[in-house]
């Protein structure tokens, strides 16, 4: 046993509050002198790097990590947690370093700090994907070490707390995210206080007028009822007594945002959701629990199949209550929750009620609230590994933050949770991703039953795999954990690219043998170096986007064959890289080319091509504002050359400003015609009462062939002006 001599960190009565002294003198409660004093240097430190810096209310800003680190102090959180919440900001917002935070307070501190701080040095596509980027880091710093997240939920709740000096936008921005992750995060771990609390300060930022009609409804409905209220207490403490329980009965108000939630969810008005009597009566054991339970039910007639035993079978994060409801006065149901001073605590506080590290036990306990938090946290990182990117990620996590559960059993009786809506692949992927991705039924009691068949609690669930099955794309309709529709999509992603990876390999074959060329007996340096100025990532890499499209195999073999005549062993090795060669364009090609509709490149011009996922290679002209933009992306792009002769017509297109006269689109055509072009498509748009313009799609062979429609058509009298149009 530790003996700790305590510190008092002012010999003066009258600690200010909201001051470094009154957390001191707090801290010193339950924290050894010299942990006090490093969470004293700490927040020096922290007072010192933001320094000119105020917060957008006016106050300086070390204010905020301080009442960071008061709410921690709250739940009696560990020094070094406390520390990171004087800290937290340090890194973002200040020149000082996760190294210099490590020398001056440790790696555990500065690996938490870290963990806390948010993304600064990338660039997001949106606010969306920079939300789902902060979760993902944090994620990570999570499974490190769970205080990252509990330092977090009291940094985010003192922001919550002085949201009012945000403009209205922001305000409503950060309200959003506190209600879709913080505090469902809340609740997954247990922490009932910090959820009611960031719900009620998201719903008065999200919706003000409608936060204070309700309050102001409910302090009005309650004034009537405070009568009866008293009346049913009496009666359950006098009860209590009588059987000799030692018990605190407490009267319980359902939290501004539940109120509101149950109206819109269950359209019921503010009347009806009111209509009940809440209580929570707290006692010294689990027996007395069980004891009281049976007390009530004699004193008031319980409501059938509204009894929850939380104890016997604890929900995801530890929540442990009796829960039933009783016909009170005149029909008014009551609700009673039953529960020990130690249930109370993990109710309210959740993991920070038994933190582990305020002893010296480095493990969590079986079964216990940190245990629980753990295995969510590795559930999270499987989730990071499987999902496409991070916008996937954040949408399954929040599919996973608390749903209501249902209770099924295995076949040889374990219990397994699950959320409501569940199915028997649900069930599956829970137990393990192999069995997921290879089952083909399930036994529902024993029944056989549709794996699309909702499952309901106390069913005892089987499930039947086949070696060599796959999960199903349908399954991704019905299933409602994140695990499930992960896995699936895993799996389903592997399975394409193994098969785009076989076929684009046996594409590439076909188009090699063509030029009576074998894809085995060319050497592997060849195919190394067509990576390398391709800019794929591996040779298996060029054969998966050919198997999908977003390469042409045929142009992949002609590349291929061009680099090796380009290259000559030198000594065995190779001389410095050649340029690419071009492909020469005949018009007449056997593969997918399509000529560009936005600058209608014709024989003579100067031309690009830019491989395209669905239409193979298309032709640009090279100062075509589409292949200037892609020229970016260089595994994209193919040096082209037209051939010599080429006997068919290309599109282009003309515009011809010309005066308004009867028939002059027929002297057009006529003048077409007799330049051997084909007119293709005709619009006319007027300028103005005298003027019109004229735009011309016209079939031509070169260049040469375009000027002499052109020169045809400027001899018109009444053309003003010819141009080809290049968009």
């Amino acid at each position: 046993m530790h003996q700790y001599s305590f510190f008092n960190p002012s010999p003066s009565k009258n600690v200010p509050a909201g001051s470094i002294d009154a957390l001191a003198k707090s801290l010193s409660d339950y924290l050894a002198t010299e942990q006090v004093n490093q969470v004293r240097r700490a927040y020096y430190y922290a007072e010192q790097a933001h320094e000119g810096q105020n917060r957008r209310s006016g106050e300086p800003y070390v204010t905020h990590p301080l009442a960071v680190a008061t709410i921690l102090a709250e739940m009696h959180m560990d020094a070094q947690s406390l520390m990171a919440a004087m800290l937290h900001d340090v890194i973002e917002d200040t020149s000082v370093t996760k190294q210099g935070l490590s020398n001056q307070f440790g790696d555990v501190v500065a690996e938490l700090v870290d963990g806390v701080s948010k993304l600064t040095r990338i660039e997001f596509q949106s606010k969306a994907e920079q939300q789902a980027e902060n979760f993902q880091k944090m994620a990570l710093a999570m499974a490190k070490d769970i205080r990252v997240i509990l330092v977090k939920l009291a940094d985010r709740l003192h922001n919550m707390r002085t949201l009012g000096a945000m403009p209205p936008d922001k305000r409503r921005r950060i309200a959003r995210e506190t209600l879709e992750i913080y505090a469902p995060i809340a609740q997954r771990l247990g922490m009932h206080n910090i959820r009611v609390e960031f719900e009620d300060l998201g719903f008065m930022s999200m919706h003000p007028m409608r936060a204070r009609r309700i309050r102001k409804s409910i302090s009005t409905r309650f004034g009537n009822r405070k009568k009866a209220i008293s009346s049913i207490r009496e009666n359950i403490e006098n009860c209590l007594t009588e059987e000799g329980h030692n018990a605190n009965v407490i009267g319980r108000e359902k939290h501004l945002f539940s109120i509101y939630t149950k109206m819109r969810n269950k359209r019921k008005s503010l009347k009806e959701i009111m209509d009940l009597y809440a209580f929570r009566i707290v006692v010294d054991s689990v027996d007395s629990c069980y004891r009281v339970l049976g007390c009530v039910h004699g004193l008031y007639k319980p409501v059938p199949g509204q009894f929850k035993d939380y104890i016997a079978i604890p929900k995801a994060n530890g929540y442990q209550s009796l829960h039933t409801v009783l016909f009170g006065l005149e029909g008014v149901p009551i609700e009673i929750q039953i529960r020990t001073q130690e249930m109370e605590e993990m109710a309210n506080n959740g993991i920070a009620a038994h933190w582990l590290y305020k002893s010296n036990e480095q493990e969590p306990k079986r079964n216990s609230s940190h245990a629980r938090a753990r295995q969510w946290v590795q559930g999270l990182l499987e989730m990071q590994e499987r999902a496409g990117d991070s916008l996937e990620f954040i949408e399954n996590v929040k599919i996973d933050l608390f749903p209501d559960e249902v209770y099924v059993f295995t076949p040889r009786g374990d219990i397994m949770e699950l959320p409501a809506g569940a199915t028997a692949v649900d069930f599956a992927y829970s137990v393990h991703s192999d069995i997921g991705n290879s089952c083909v039924a399930c036994r529902i009691n024993r029944r056989l039953a549709p794996l699309s068949e909702t499952l309901q609690s106390g069913q005892t669930v089987e499930v039947i795999t086949t070696p060599g099955a796959q999960p199903n794309p349908a399954w991704l309709h019905f299933v409602v954990t994140a695990k499930a529709r992960t896995g699936i999509r895993h799996y389903l992603k592997h399975q394409r690219k193994t098969e785009a990876l076989t076929l684009g390999r046996r594409m590439l074959e076909r188009a090699l043998a063509s030029m009576d060329e074998d894809l085995a007996a060319i050497p592997d340096k060849y195919l190394n170096q067509l990576v390398d100025s391709t800019h794929a990532k591996s040779t298996d890499n060029i054969y998966e986007q050919i198997g999908m499209g977003n390469r042409v195999a045929y142009l992949t073999a002609r590349q291929l064959v061009n680099l090796r005549d380009e290259i000559r062993d030198d000594d065995e090795k190779l001389r410095a890289p050649l340029t690419r060669q071009s492909m020469v364009i005949h018009g007449t090609e056997g593969f997918l080319v399509n000529f560009a509709r936005c600058c209608y490149p014709i024989p003579g011009d100067h031309i690009v091509g830019i491989i395209s996922s669905e239409k193979g290679v298309v032709v640009h002209c090279e100062n075509c504002h589409n292949s200037i933009e892609l020229s970016s992306q260089p595994e994209r792009v193919v040096p082209l050359s037209w051939a010599e002769s080429i006997d068919r017509d290309f599109s282009v297109e003309m515009k011809i400003e010309i005066t308004k006269q009867r028939g002059i689109i027929a002297v057009l055509a006529t003048r077409v015609n007799g330049a051997d072009g084909s007119i293709e498509k005709i619009s006319v748009e007027d300028e103005n009462p005298k003027i019109s313009s004229i735009h011309l799609i016209v079939g031509v062979r070169s260049r040469v062939h375009l000027a002499n429609v052109m020169r045809r058509i400027r001899n018109i009298p009444a053309v003003i002006k010819v141009t080809r149009e290049r968009n």
